[in-house]
């Protein structure tokens, strides 16, 4: 039998993903926030966060985005993003827009805040507010404004789903009379809530065919006036692609209670039952203990899942393929076995089991009609 030959060791996590804390004004059925966010540890607090800046700038990290959650409801975001600044990184915030007031935006500017990605949820008042669960479009507009105001380049990020991605050439409009420079549609990722509610959020094949057919037209007549970034969608395409890039290979993510992760959606307590440099999770300690570990132990093989990420795709196609508009699916080419492949899956299956036996998570359940835009 053939040795698996061991995987490449990556380089430094050029990427840097602080998601500073979990809570967040939005209510968005696809949010990418855990379903049991509510039983993590304690946030950080400041002079945490600073070390980790610190360890993961001398580790080679380049670029630090302060996420969440809603980043802003972080009094010290301003000191997180000086140090950041002072260390040398290019720093960006990922933002609902909600607490993005003119002083705010002034403060972080002085902190040296390099750039924003403000969020969208659809490019009609009546959508976006019923995806959010919020009344935030007019708001979200404002603070475009103010982004504008302070010279900041705008990346523009609404997340795609079967509710509104016939609406994507008004949501590439939006980022035009905005002034946005870069376009994220950012098709849904189907994990944590979003895997939750994926019957609700899935497209059809056809759905995706048009929208991919209206980027390409929107690209051609733009040019270099805005550019448009179509995230690969999940479940549709011929083989599972890698998460992230593969894992490792370019972005760390660290979460409000200071765990280190290769990927933002790997659930933390599968990654100290491989017995392989795949991911090895560890979490930073509070200010006052010994140090358990720093971004520089923290093993990471810049790898993908295949074997779990094919069996996830095979369980839905057939349900994929079931919608209006679908033809049916072709099964993804054979791939060949991963190592350990039985303890991923039983660390998949756990991740994916209710965290309370019998009781499925409602609060950010989709199951109306969106409003038929204005």
């Amino acid at each position: 039998m053939d040795m698996i030959p061991p995987p490449a060791q990556p380089g430094p996590p050029l990427w840097l993903l602080a998601e500073l804390t979990y809570r967040c004004p939005l209510h968005c059925a696809f949010c990418y926030n855990p379903v049991d966010f509510a039983h993590t540890g304690a946030e950080l607090g400041t002079e945490d966060w600073l070390r980790v800046l610190r360890e993961a700038r001398a580790a080679g990290s380049v670029q630090c985005g302060f996420s969440g959650g809603e980043p802003l409801l972080r009094d010290d975001l301003e000191i997180l993003v000086a140090e950041a600044h002072r260390l040398g990184y290019y720093t960006n915030l990922l933002t609902s827009g909600v607490g993005f007031t003119e002083a705010r935006a002034r403060a972080l500017r002085a902190a040296g805040l390099d750039h924003v990605q403000l969020s969208f949820q659809d490019a009609s008042r009546e959508v976006n507010d019923f995806l959010s669960h919020t009344r935030t479009f007019d708001l979200k507009r404002r603070v475009a404004a103010l982004i504008k105001a302070q010279g900041w380049p705008m990346v523009m990020n609404c997340v795609i789903h079967r509710l509104n991605i016939d609406h994507l050439d008004r949501i590439i409009e939006l980022a035009i009379e905005v002034e946005a420079e870069y376009l994220e549609l950012a098709n849904s990722q189907y994990y944590a809530w979003a895997l939750h509610n994926r019957d609700h959020l899935l497209p059809s094949r056809a759905q995706l065919e048009r929208a991919e057919r209206t980027v390409a037209d929107y690209r051609a007549r733009l040019g270099e006036r805005m550019r448009l970034f179509f995230v690969v969608p999940d479940y549709y395409e011929g083989r599972p692609k890698k998460c992230m890039n593969g894992w490792g290979k370019v972005f760390l993510t660290v979460t409000p209670d200071g765990t280190a992760l290769p990927c933002p959606a790997i659930p933390p307590a599968c990654c100290p039952a491989w017995p392989f440099p795949m991911c090895a999770s560890r979490r930073w300690p509070t200010s006052g203990t010994a140090p358990k570990a720093s971004i520089a132990t923290v093993a990471m093989a810049g790898c993908v899942i295949p074997a779990v990420a094919a069996r996830t795709r095979r369980r839905t196609l057939a349900a994929a393929a079931a919608r209006p508009g679908n033809s049916p699916a072709t099964p993804p080419p054979p791939i060949p076995p991963a190592p350990a492949r039985q303890i991923m899956v039983s660390c998949w299956k756990r991740w994916r089991r209710p965290t309370i036996p019998g009781r499925q998570p409602l609060r950010r359940c989709c199951s109306a009609t969106p409003p038929a835009p204005a």
